[in-house]
């Protein structure tokens, strides 16, 4: 299971972290380490704080997109740290772990870290089912980076050996880049039928990912929702050319 977990680092600013999120991984039996535009990568930095994961960082995985870094993933969990204005599901770290080793005795799961001075855009949290927030002092609650990735490998090492993985379902589900395509057709069959404005369809959006988030469709049935818009868009097509109403 912790052979399919990636760890997901977003625009790292100092090299010096990827080292030491290297090293904290490797204390907890992790090994997949995906980088999404680091600032400085390779760096001699980031070498001397790994301190003996060398082989990890040298296997690390450098995407130029956060979709490029999670595609055939079957679910992402973006690590948050702040609570967020955003209706999101949200866990502590233990529950999160359980979930984590769940989804990826099933196949490919990762776990998103943002950057250090802002963390992960909405944007970028749209991407993933679930966030996970660490606990801490309310008036000094920022964690270093390698400190999170730290707390969190902790817990999915404790878990993994405990035997502690919570399984939803057992079932092959679409892999995060094909949804990422199909709310892309959503979102513009929705402007094209003139059913949402995309100055404001932000909210709208958002409530959609997470209504499929949890019917979690396999290909089949994503098959045949992309049916579905693609002859709502025809028919709309047609009327234009009939000069009917729009």
């Amino acid at each position: 299971m912790l052979g399919n977990i990636r760890i997901v680092l977003v625009e790292t600013t100092h090299p010096g972290n990827i080292g030491a999120v290297a090293r904290a991984m490797k204390n907890m039996c992790l090994e997949r380490l995906v980088l999404v535009n680091p600032r400085h990568y390779p760096s001699a930095e980031a070498t001397a704080r790994a301190s003996g994961a060398h082989a990890l960082l040298a296997n690390a995985r450098v995407c130029a997109s956060l979709d490029e870094a999670l595609a055939g993933c079957r679910l992402a969990a973006g690590s948050s740290a702040r609570l967020r204005s955003v209706e999101w599901p949200q866990y502590e770290p233990r529950e999160c772990a359980e979930r984590l080793l769940g989804e990826a005795g099933q196949g490919e799961v990762a776990l998103v870290f943002g950057r250090e001075s802002s963390g992960l855009t909405n944007a970028e949290l749209d991407r993933c089912r679930y966030l996970v927030h660490i606990p801490s002092n309310e008036a000094y609650s920022s964690l270093n980076l390698s400190q999170a990735v730290q707390v969190l490998s902790y817990e999915l090492l404790m878990a993994h050996r405990a035997g502690k993985a919570m399984v939803e379902e057992e079932r092959e589900v679409v892999p995060l880049e094909e949804m990422e395509g199909f709310y892309r057709h959503l979102e513009q069959a929705m402007e094209e039928v003139g059913f949402s404005d995309p100055r404001q369809s932000n909210k709208l959006q958002r409530r959609l990912r997470r209504l499929f988030f949890r019917a979690r469709p396999d290909k089949d049935e994503l098959n045949i929702l992309r049916g579905f818009l693609s002859a709502a868009q025809g028919r709309k097509s047609m009327r234009r050319k009939g000069g009917g109403e729009a």
